[in-house]
């Protein structure tokens, strides 16, 4: 009896005694995902690209008013060129690409995603390639919507894909997304950058869906390595 009795007693009293309530463990805090590097190094793929063989019947601007000295250049594999970087913030409207950020905004882009919608600039690193001309048209050498390029900024190395058609006469620009990966103001108002900046389109690549950036990223570090060995 004397068992059964205290632990009636001992029931009795976790019943009756104050509960602290458990206290909630940490959440992990979401960290941002970061570009990671480039498996080629800048240095290699700007000594491959150092000499040019131009496929271009002419040359471009890298502005209005800006002269006429950039050619496109050619190997089997890749067509390239050097320029500035300008911001395209055109496609699906964000906070930071909008009519209100940028007064040449478009919500168009010359290529869509797979769901019919044109891309993020904000979130989407992409390149603009000029509009087809009797200078230079993008699609006889194999580079079309979707197209796989590897952006070349000082030290950096990001790749994206080709999403959107510009001027005939202007070369070198590229999406928000794009600038902030490698390291350039992304503002459309006033950012960008002036200093050298080195395209490399690859020959009859091509990303399906377009937005998909791991995608590019992959095929871009497979065709960067072949570029750089001369393939």
């Amino acid at each position: 009896m004397r068992v059964q009795y205290l632990m009636l007693a001992a029931a009795g009293a976790a019943l009756l005694a104050p509960t602290t309530p458990p206290v909630p463990s940490p959440q992990p805090r979401e960290e941002p995902v970061l570009p990671r590097a480039s498996a080629v190094r800048a240095a290699d793929l700007l000594a491959r690209a150092r000499d040019c063989a131009p496929v271009s019947r002419g040359r471009y601007r890298s502005d209005f008013g800006r002269p006429a000295d950039i050619p496109v250049c050619g190997t089997r594999g890749a067509v390239y060129w050097k320029a500035d970087l300008d911001i395209d913030c055109d496609g699906r409207p964000g906070p930071r690409c909008n009519a209100r950020t940028d007064p040449l905004f478009s919500g168009a882009t010359a290529y869509a995603q797979s769901d019919g919608r044109p891309p993020s600039a904000e979130r989407l690193p992409y390149v603009v390639v000029p509009g087809p001309s009797r200078m230079w048209d993008h699609r006889e050498h194999g580079v079309r919507g979707g197209a796989v390029v590897a952006v070349v900024h000082r030290d950096r190395v990001r790749y994206g894909v080709v999403a959107d058609v510009g001027p005939r006469g202007i070369i070198g620009e590229a999406s928000h997304a794009m600038a902030r990966d490698l390291g350039i103001r992304p503002d459309p108002h006033g950012g960008g950058t002036d200093a050298e900046v080195t395209y490399i389109a690859f020959k009859d690549s091509t990303v399906a869906p377009i937005e998909d950036h791991a995608a590019a990223v992959l095929t871009g570090e497979r065709l960067a390595r072949q570029f750089v060995r001369g393939n």
